[in-house]
């Protein structure tokens, strides 16, 4: 039996604001929604399931996982994969959130690592995470987000 290839993506941002609020910006349902187009929705207690629920009319789970780890504000673990493919165990990636304060702003690092090389969902999120994250920034800097769905323009 061949051991899966996988890869990690990192990426780091800074955000001029608290870490308490960039925590409730991942962690709370309604303040997800208006920078990520989704909901994180839990009760973040280790072990607990999340869901990442798309924040329109049909309300559709997207993404599921585990909760791995929560220190607030300064730490979130967990399992991520797609929800049709919850039952295969060989589909979990895992995401971390470091946050730390940095003189009067927020060093914010996003680790997603055991991504399956070359698959679908580590070319996601090499796309994803620097739309979401940038979004973020901005809704907590300006209190307006970025559209997370706009799409290249034709050249």
């Amino acid at each position: 039996m061949t051991a899966k290839e996988t890869i990690s993506f990192v990426y780091v941002t800074y955000i001029q604001s608290t870490p308490e609020k960039v925590f409730e910006a991942i962690t709370r349902p309604d303040l997800a929604r208006r920078y990520w187009g989704h909901e994180n929705v839990s009760d973040w207690k280790p072990g607990s399931r999340w869901e990442h629920i798309r924040a329109n009319d049909d309300r559709t789970v997207e993404l599921v996982g585990k909760v791995v780890e929560v220190t607030p504000p300064k730490r979130l673990v967990m399992t991520w994969t797609n929800a049709s493919q919850e039952a295969d165990p060989d589909s979990y990636s895992r995401v971390t959130f470091d946050i730390e304060e940095y003189e009067d702003m927020v060093r914010l690092t996003v680790a997603h690592d055991d991504l399956l090389a070359g698959g679908g969902m580590a070319k996601g999120v090499s796309k994803g995470w620097p739309l979401v994250l940038s979004s973020l920034k901005s809704f907590l800097e300006t209190g307006r987000a970025l559209d997370v769905f706009a799409k290249p323009k034709a050249a």
